[in-house]
C-alpha cells in the first residue's frame, strides 16, 4: 500500500465520487480549526492540536467517515440521529448524497477540540 504524503494526494486518491465531499470536509475543518495543523495518520488526513487528533476523514469503498474526539459525538448524539446518520464512538458515516451538515460538521469539531483539550 502507499503512503499518502498529505491531504492532496489522500483526495486525489479517492474514488471520484468522494472527492468533493472530502474536499468541503477538509475546508470545513481548516476553516473551524484554524490552530490546526494538517497531518495524515492510520492511513488518513487529520487536522492535530499540540498532541492530540482532533478531526480527520476519510473515504472508503462505500461511504465516507468524519473523525472525532468521543466527547463530540455524544455530545451532540442527538443532533448526529436527527440528521439521519450514523455514528461510532469516535466516528460518523455518510455518503456524498447524504453528507454531514456544514453547521453539524463545524459544532462537532469545536466540541472535538475542547474534548481533547480536557
Amino acid at each position: 500500500m502507499t503512503t499518502i504524503a498529505d491531504h492532496d494526494a489522500y483526495i486525489a486518491a479517492a474514488a471520484e465520487p468522494f472527492r468533493p465531499e472530502l474536499h468541503r470536509l477538509r475546508s470545513i475543518l481548516a476553516r473551524t480549526l484554524p490552530e490546526a495543523e494538517e497531518i495524515v495518520a492510520y492511513d488518513m488526513p487529520g487536522f492535530r492540536i499540540g498532541g492530540s487528533i482532533v478531526a480527520g476523514y476519510a473515504a472508503f469503498s462505500k461511504q465516507c467517515g468524519l473523525y472525532l474526539q468521543p466527547g463530540a459525538i455524544s455530545e451532540h448524539a442527538e443532533d448526529i440521529a436527527a440528521a439521519g446518520l450514523k455514528a461510532t464512538k469516535t466516528g460518523i458515516t455518510f455518503s456524498p448524497r447524504h453528507p454531514i451538515p456544514e453547521e453539524l460538521v463545524e459544532r462537532l469539531a469545536r466540541a472535538s477540540r475542547e474534548d481533547a483539550a480536557a
